[in-house]
């Protein structure tokens, strides 16, 4: 057993997924202290933590638990997918054809198939268009665009989904398609002087109108200018989309911000018709979602960065869209025909926790990246999911994805200047009634720690942090 300074042993119980003996300890006193200070019950927080050279001695407080996980889930998404699919695994994105080409007529559809490629943005659909006209001689698309994002089920998985809270509009909040064609968002333009306020589109697509007769000006600074906002309504007639954007605005303020507004199928439509016009091109008029037919031939195609480096900059940026779109291509590997790609991704990472001698029991999966009201995990058991990944080769692609404390991600600010800077590689996770840390401690005899730590209560986003930063200390200054 682990002998730590101001700790008191409570039962011994066993480590999920293992075969150690541990005991179920009390806080030491500076996150005593902390917890005081913050007035949160000590049944709020969870812990789980032992060194990796000793993997036997264990710090454990209701580390059997099952706690909504938050942002840290990510860990175990990521290390399920890298081990999985590879580190070098990459989405892809084709634009095919299935007949004969008629001089610089295709008279049937072209065809858009999407393959999970995370980094398929304006200038890269630009790029495969131009292939097009200009490799291929390619001018009037006379049989239409078809898009397929079969690659999924359903194909769009967004609809008749509840937002997870009250801000569909937001990046963080989209939920990821086969195509995710600029992670589905479209960037805006608001401008206000002293009597007037603007908005545009970028890029402008054709189609696109704003109707703001439901938004005022106000006297506010302009880094304020969210306290204001509210959830845009946005009408189809026809082929047009009209914005109608609601709430306050300050004077004299200029921000630009990507949203999630308009239904994906209208973007990319209005996206290729424009980008093909503005290479010379014509476009029929029929567009539709289908599928690619099997001996369609690929004349041009986009992928992703290797799946490693993706990782490396959701982690960093605790990206949901990006995470949740890994996960659904984990199931998209292996999917049986009665599943959805979602419930094949789910069936993937238990069936690799239990190849990995690690429990399952308890653990509620809904999307792999934690933006979920459902989604837990004991923290026993993301703990040996990151031993487990320490102990693999793949560790590397891992680790160099975790915020370095003071340093990167979203620990750029946090613990900067303190003991633990440049110590603690470590995920992050911030919802309203959860805060959460898990990855790797090294304390100040060079000793590497496992630890994850998380707090679940409704005042967790406003006072947990002081809890948890209080933990990483108190573990770096061990001798």
């Amino acid at each position: 057993m682990l002998a730590l300074p101001g700790l008191a042993r409570a039962q011994e119980h066993s480590r999920a997924g293992g075969h150690h003996r541990h005991a179920r300890l009390t806080l030491p006193p500076e996150v005593r202290q902390a917890m005081a200070k913050t007035g949160l019950p000590e049944s709020a927080l969870a812990v789980h933590a032992f060194p990796l050279d000793r993997r036997g001695q264990v710090l454990s407080l209701q580390g059997e638990t099952a706690f909504q996980a938050g942002s840290v889930m990510k860990v175990l998404t990521s290390v399920v997918a890298l081990d999985r699919l590879g580190p070098a695994s990459r989405g892809r994105t084709d634009l095919l054809i299935d007949g004969p080409v008629q001089g610089d007529v295709l008279p049937g559809p072209l065809y858009l198939r999407g393959g999970a490629d995370a980094e398929l943005d304006w200038g890269a659909l630009w790029l495969m268009l131009r292939q097009l006209r200009e490799q291929e001689g390619l001018r009037e698309l006379r049989g239409g665009l078809v898009v397929d994002r079969s690659l999924f089920r359903p194909a769009r998985p967004e609809l008749g989904q509840p937002p997870f809270d009250a801000s569909p509009e937001w990046p963080y909040n989209v939920i990821p398609d086969a195509l995710h064609l600029n992670s589905n968002l479209l960037g805006y333009q608001l401008s206000a002087d002293t009597q007037r306020l603007s908005a545009r589109s970028l890029p402008a697509w054709p189609g696109l109108q704003f109707d703001l007769s439901g938004m005022s000006l106000v006297d506010k600074p302009c880094v304020d200018w969210e306290q204001g906002w509210r959830l845009p309504e946005v009408r189809a007639t026809g082929a047009e989309m009209t914005v109608l954007l609601k709430g306050t605005f300050p004077r004299q303020c200029q921000q630009r911000v990507n949203l999630n507004l308009l239904d994906r199928q209208w973007l990319t439509e209005k996206a290729v018709r424009q980008i093909w016009t503005e290479l010379g091109g014509t476009l029929g008029p029929e567009v539709r979602e289908g599928l690619t037919p099997a001996n369609a031939r690929v004349l041009a195609s986009h992928r992703d960065r290797p799946l490693g480096e993706l990782l490396r900059m959701a982690l960093k940026q605790s990206d949901n869209p990006v995470t949740r779109l890994v996960y659904l291509r984990l199931g998209a590997t292996a999917a049986h025909t009665d599943e959805t790609t979602a419930q094949a991704a789910e069936r993937v990472v238990r069936e690799w926790l239990a190849a990995k001698g690690i429990a399952d029991a308890g653990l509620v999966l809904e999307n792999g990246s934690g933006l979920s009201r459902t989604e837990r995990i004991k923290p026993a058991q993301l703990a040996a999911v990151l031993a487990t990944a320490w102990d693999s080769p793949l560790a590397p692609e891992l680790i160099s994805g975790l915020p370095l404390a003071g340093v990167d991600g979203t620990l750029t600010r946090r613990f900067k200047g303190s003991v633990v800077e440049g110590r603690a590689r470590l995920k992050t996770a911030s919802l309203r009634n959860v805060v959460a840390l898990a990855g790797f401690v090294q304390d100040q005899q060079r000793r590497n720690w496992v630890l994850v730590a998380m707090v679940n209560h409704e005042e967790a986003a406003a006072r947990g942090r002081p809890v948890l930063d209080a933990l990483v200390e108190w573990l770096v200054k061990r001798h």
